[in-house]
């Protein structure tokens, strides 16, 4: 009768202490985990402008960046819309890419304007026929590009200083 209460107790007691360490465990170790993204977290990048060029076989759209090249995303659309609002961006053309940078913000933490290149601008080049900002809403910044023809493209980042290319073949 006393081993039987006796391994009871010590299969009890083992029980309790497996508990607590694991509860014990499991908070401490996220705040440490969190504590430590938290001081390695760089600052949202931010966009300031956005240039075009026409090459001889390309056209060229370059979007210039402080900070990194946050993850960038060019999507073929069949309409281009301002975010928010969701109305049209006046842009003539048939085809059209949607080029949206997450985390990314155009403007600083007291809500003004860092971005200084064109709003909305029609375009005169081989392939390229209009750029627009669409978006600096919830950590996304959006551009549209308009097209006659169907975009043949290439996106990729280049640094020193840091922006983000698309390139549309001719």
């Amino acid at each position: 009768m006393i081993n039987t209460r006796l391994r009871q107790f010590v299969a009890l007691a083992t029980g309790a202490l497996l508990a607590a360490c694991l509860s014990f465990a499991a908070p401490a170790s996220a705040s440490t985990l969190t504590s430590a993204t938290a001081d390695v977290q760089a600052p949202t990048p931010l966009v300031v402008n956005a240039r075009w060029g026409g090459h001889a076989t390309y056209d060229r759209i370059v979007i210039d960046l402080q900070g990194y090249t946050p993850t960038v995303t060019v999507t073929p659309v069949a309409q281009l819309v301002y975010d928010g609002s969701g109305k049209p961006v006046p842009l003539a053309g048939k085809h059209f890419l949607e080029i949206r940078l997450n985390p990314a913000a155009a403007h600083d933490d007291a809500g003004g304007s860092v971005y200084r290149g064109p709003k909305l601008q029609k375009i005169y080049l081989s392939k390229l026929k209009g750029l627009a900002m669409t978006g600096d809403y919830e950590g996304y910044v959006t551009f549209g590009a308009a097209f006659d023809t169907v975009p043949y493209y290439r996106a990729y980042s280049l640094h020193s200083p840091e922006r983000f290319v698309v390139d549309i073949a001719h």
